[in-house]
């Protein structure tokens, strides 16, 4: 997010702390709110309250703190087998399976991915928090494929850094419903909280912008593969971008149906980002689970 930021119309009426948490997602509501009774944050030029309402034409400026100290690792290591793409002493790369859940959370304490990350790697990052080692980007629980985690906290700056700054290239497959008219296209739409069912995100005015690159791989019956290329990483952005220009993914019990599938059908395909010590750039692809139909590897030759 550029500071300072000026308060369109659209935006006039938010909170500040829930304008700057949508806005910039590396910290978390509460988060913010300590930054901005800290004072990090001010509104045209004075601090505020967390609470304070915004009205068109106001500039929020933030100064970032130093960045906290690593936390103490709470969550338990687990022998959870992983498919490893990578690793060296700064950074792992995984291709998560289809339903493993990424960090414990209410619900899922037991048998995430960072279970298994803190037994296989034993020296986790803990700027994520003691239940995030490690962690600077998430999949959905039902979401395969490429996911990175820092092993200490110089890498997890920097992959933060990459990520917010757009500096990483990510590539995903999805398997939708129907045929799509446009071979391909980019589908820029604002994403938001939908006003109604609070679960679900939507197109929205009041969204974040969201650029979606479209490419079809091919058909196989009444499906489509679609190859995804993100600009931006907003919350279920494919999955509200494909529902939105009538193509919702197949097995998306949330968007669309589950029909024939268990799971909706996007993979984190590829993965590229420079290696935050080296500078090297690195490119991964984590091979497609095996609940894609037959026909798939073939189409992504």
């Amino acid at each position: 997010m550029p500071f300072p930021f000026t308060i369109l119309a659209r935006e006039a009426g938010l909170r500040l702390d829930a304008f700057l948490a949508d806005k910039e997602v590396r910290f978390s509501r509460a988060q913010w709110q300590e930054f901005i009774e800290q004072g990090h944050v001010s509104r045209n030029g004075v601090a505020d309250k967390p609470g304070a309402r915004l009205r068109q034409g106001d500039t929020v400026s933030f100064t970032e703190p130093v960045l906290p100290a690593a936390h103490p690792i709470a969550a338990a290591a687990e022998d959870i087998p992983l498919d490893v793409l990578f690793e060296d002493t700064d950074l792992i790369v995984v291709n998560k399976a289809p339903g493993l859940v990424v960090h414990p959370a209410a619900g899922h304490w037991e048998g995430t991915l960072v279970n298994a990350l803190l037994h296989h790697c034993k020296d986790l990052s803990g700027i994520g928090g003691a239940l995030r080692p490690g962690i600077v980007h998430r999949l959905d629980k039902e979401t395969s494929g490429c996911i990175v985690a820092a092993k200490n906290d110089q890498a997890h700056h920097a992959l933060v850094r990459f990520f917010s700054s757009r500096q990483v290239q990510k590539t995903y497959v999805a398997l939708v419903q129907g045929h799509l008219a446009e071979k391909e296209g980019v589908i820029e739409e604002r994403v938001g909280r939908h006003p109604i069912h609070r679960q679900r995100m939507a197109v929205t005015e009041k969204g974040r912008m969201a650029k979606t690159g479209y490419r079809v791989r091919g058909t196989i019956g009444l499906m489509t593969l679609v190859e995804c290329n993100l600009f931006t990483g907003r919350t279920h952005q494919i999955r509200v971008h494909l529902k939105h220009i009538g193509h919702p993914l197949c097995g998306d019990a949330l968007y669309g149906k589950r029909g024939e599938f268990s799971r909706q059908m996007l993979h984190a395909w590829k993965l590229g980002f420079a290696h935050p010590r080296t500078g090297e750039a690195l490119h991964f692809i984590a091979p497609l689970p095996a609940d894609f139909p037959p026909e798939t590897p073939a189409l992504l030759q």
